[in-house]
Order: structure tokens, then sequence, then C-alpha cells
């Protein structure tokens, strides 16, 4: 079959939201929810573990006040944002989504599978867990932590695939990609933030229970600090994780990019004060917590989460799988072709506001724009063209888009043919002019010889540090 005929999808505009923020937000929010049912299992295993041995009177009050904060938080939101998640990355990238279910269909069922144990086992713990014995709950409390966890392991390793594909880009093998370089640092790191999190929030919740006095509530919270002990190795897996993505990711974070290296230190720095609050202030010195600082530290756990989550995802860049799909949902291997064929020339759905353009040029650069662009670029809002391209002359835009790769690494090559880019050209020249109401084509034909030019010279390839200094004369 011709690779220039697949099915081609069009994402829907989200205006000036970028399509990266709308499905990142909902993102990180799920992240965080799912980590907190992870640890909120642990922490609820211990917690009646403590209480069916005496070694704490007050701990079965908190976990009766606690589950019930766990499921309404969790499961609910959890539940609707997850949804939310498949609908969203959908919306923005069904290439991506297909790739990663044909891949990994049979590991996403098991995934599904230890999920329906896990909330089946929640809300059976919270319709009956006041009726059944102290060894029974913790059998049931015991089932749900370990279910959430290994939905964590399921997912964690098609996560992982897309940054560190691994074995998997050799021989295809499932197990290859699943087990792949970032598995298990990530995996230890993501459980231990949600061990952390967990400790976190359920100091939230004991201050909030009045059914307790100041004691019960000081014992409390110093058993729930047992749950952010791990957080002393977090450095380590974080630097295990880094050690081991490709090096143009690992230069993105730390550096290279200049919002992920924000975004990291803002994760890393939060990180930092809430360990350094727990292990010392919480563990050491058996400090009591009152609800306000405890909210403040559970709002600094979201910045860390939120900050990673971002880094994770930026340093893919230009992929979404690493190296077999552009973030923009073009193969490597079509690049080349596209630029014989073109990129939309069989692109079957037509523009909607197609009348708003004075001219086929500006049409086909719209068309060129949604097929290229538009999952990481809105026009004029987030990461917007006409911000990013303000100050370009037409010369230099038909230079930079044409070395995409070369001028912004972390971005994939164009993939069109020398009309493509141009219209693209000019309909970005026509959008940062105000959309004016006339507007002349360019020539081009005229143009064609120094546009094939200037694609010849950028390659198909991604961009390289390594590469390009090595090719230097």
């Amino acid at each position: 079959m011709d690779p220039t005929q697949f099915p081609y999808y069009p994402i829907n505009d989200f205006g000036p939201v970028m399509k990266g923020l709308a499905i990142g937000g909902l993102g990180i929010f799920h992240v965080f929810l799912a980590q907190f049912a992870i640890g909120g299992g642990l922490l609820l295993c211990l917690f009646q573990w403590l209480a069916m041995t005496g070694r704490e009177p007050a701990a079965r009050l908190f976990i009766d006040g606690y589950f019930k904060f766990l499921v309404l938080l969790s499961f609910v939101t959890g539940a609707l944002t997850g949804v939310g998640m498949w609908f969203t990355a959908i919306q923005v990238s069904p290439e991506t989504i297909g790739l990663m279910v044909g891949e990994f269909h049979w590991i996403w069922a098991i995934e599904w599978t230890f999920f329906a144990v896990e909330v089946i086992a929640g809300y059976a713990f919270y319709r009956y867990g006041h009726d059944l014995r102290d060894a029974a709950r913790l059998q049931l409390l015991a089932i749900y932590s370990l279910a959430a966890w290994f939905s964590l392991f399921w997912i964690n390793g098609i996560l992982a695939w897309q940054l560190t594909p691994g074995d998997w880009a050799v021989d295809g093998g499932v197990w290859s990609g699943f087990f792949n370089p970032s598995f298990w640092p990530s995996l230890l790191f993501r459980t231990a933030a949600s061990m952390a999190i967990a400790g976190l929030v359920a100091c939230v919740v004991i201050n909030a229970m009045g059914s307790l006095d100041y004691a019960m509530r000081r014992r409390l919270i110093h058993r729930a600090a047992w749950l952010m002990a791990p957080m002393v190795a977090m450095p380590v897996f974080g630097a295990w994780f880094l050690a081991v993505i490709p090096d143009d990711s690992r230069s993105w974070a730390t550096g290279g990019s200049i919002a992920m290296t924000m975004f990291l230190t803002a994760a890393v720095g939060a990180s930092v004060l809430i360990g350094g609050y727990a292990l010392v202030g919480l563990l050491r010195q058996r400090l009591y917590i009152n609800g306000a600082t405890a909210t403040l530290l559970v709002v600094l756990a979201f910045v860390a989460s939120a900050g990673g989550e971002f880094v994770r995802e930026g340093v893919r860049k230009p992929y979404t799988v690493r190296g077999a799909l552009y973030s923009n949902s073009i193969t490597p291997e079509l690049v080349a072709t596209f630029r014989e064929v073109g990129s939309v020339t069989h692109d079957p759905y037509p523009l909607r506001d197609a009348d708003a353009y004075p001219t086929d040029q500006l049409r086909l650069g719209r068309l060129v724009y949604r097929r290229q662009c538009s999952v990481c670029h809105s026009v004029s809002g987030a990461n917007g063209l006409t911000h990013l391209t303000g100050s370009w002359t037409t010369d230099q835009m038909r230079f930079n888009i044409s070395h995409l790769q070369h001028t912004k690494p972390f971005m994939p090559p164009f993939a069109g043919t020398p009309a493509e880019l141009e219209a693209l050209v000019q309909w970005i020249a026509w959008e940062n002019a105000a959309r004016p109401a006339d507007w002349t084509d360019s020539d081009t034909s005229a143009l064609d010889a120094r546009l094939r030019e200037l694609l010849a010279d950028a390659g198909t390839r991604p961009g390289d540090f390594e590469r390009h200094r090595a090719e230097q004369p």
C-alpha cells in the first residue's frame, strides 16, 4: 500500500490553546490523582496493620475517613480524567495512540484488568469494610494496593517506551519495548513519589478530622510520615533516568531548552523542599504539621509532579515515539516521500473556514500548518507561530522552516514539497500582516530551484548536534 494514502485524521482546533497544553494539563492532573491512589493504598495497608496490632488505636478512625476521601477524589475524579485523557489524546494525536495500542494492546488489556480489580476492591472496602474483621480488611486493602501498583507497572512500561524504545527499534518485540532502559528508574521514582503524595494528603485529612484530638493527630501524622522516607532515594532514581535517556533528550532538560530546564528546576526545587521538611522535620525531629502547612506541601508536590511530567513529555521531542513517529504524527520514513509528493496532496478534509483565505496558496499553507504544525503550535495563542516568526523576513522564514530540524533541533524536519514550503511561508506572512483582504500569491515556479536547494541542504534526517559537528570541515 502506498504510505501516502494512509488515513489522515484531522485534529481539532483548540483556538489559542496549544494542543499540548490541553492534553498536558489534563494529564498532569490525572497523573497526580493516580499516584495519590497508588500511595494511598500502601498507606491504608500500613494503618490497618497498625490498628489490628494495637500499635495505633486511632488508626481505624483515620482509615474510614481517609478512604472516603480517597474514593471521592481518586476513584471518581481520577476515572473521569482518565477517560478524558483518552478522548483528548485521540483528538490531538490519533496516530500516536494508534501506534501505542497497536504495539501494546495486550499490555493495555492487562493494565485494565488490574484497574478493574482495584476499583472492585476499593468499592468493596468502601461498602463493606466497616463490617469486616481486621484480617479481612487488611486482605482487601492489600488487593486494592497491589492492583493499583501493578496498574502503574504496566502503564509505566508503555510511557517509558515512548522515550526509550530500547531493542524494540531493532526487533519490534513487545517485551523489548516494554522493559526498556528507562522502565525501572521511572517506575521506582513514581512509586516513591506516590508514597510521598499519599503521606502529605494524609496529613491534610488528619488535620481536618474533628473527631481526633491533638495527641491523636500528632501520632497519626508521624505514622503517615513514614511513607515519605523513600524520598531520600528519589535523587538517585532521577539521576538514573537522566543517565539512560538519549543524549539530545538529556540536553533539552539540562540547558538546551530553557522551558524544560525551568520546569525541571521547579520540580527538583519543590521536591527538595518537601523532602527536607519530611525527612528532617517530620521523621527526625518529629514536628507537628498543621493543616495549612500540609496543604502547602501538597501544592508543592503538585508543582513537582507537573514539572516532572512536562519534562518527561518535552524531552521526547522531536518524537512522540522515539525514532518511530515525529511529534506531528509523520514517520521519519515519510519525510523524504512527502518532499516529493506533498504532505497534504491526498488530504480529504476541507478547511472549515476556506473562504477566509483570499488565495489558493494561502489555503494550501493553512492545510500544511494543520498537518505539520498545529499539534505543537497555535496561530496566535500559546506557542503561536505569529509570535515566534513576527520578526522574521520572508527569506528568513524560507530558510528557517526548510532547515527546521537544525533551526530548532527539538523539531522534526519539514516534510513537504517546495510549493508547500512556500505556501506555509506565505500563510504565516499573511497572518503576521493581520490577515489582509487582498494578498498576492508568490511566484512558486521562480522560487522552485531555490526552495529545492534549501530543502536538499537541510536533508530529511532529524537534527543532531554531534553529527552536525562531525560533518563540518
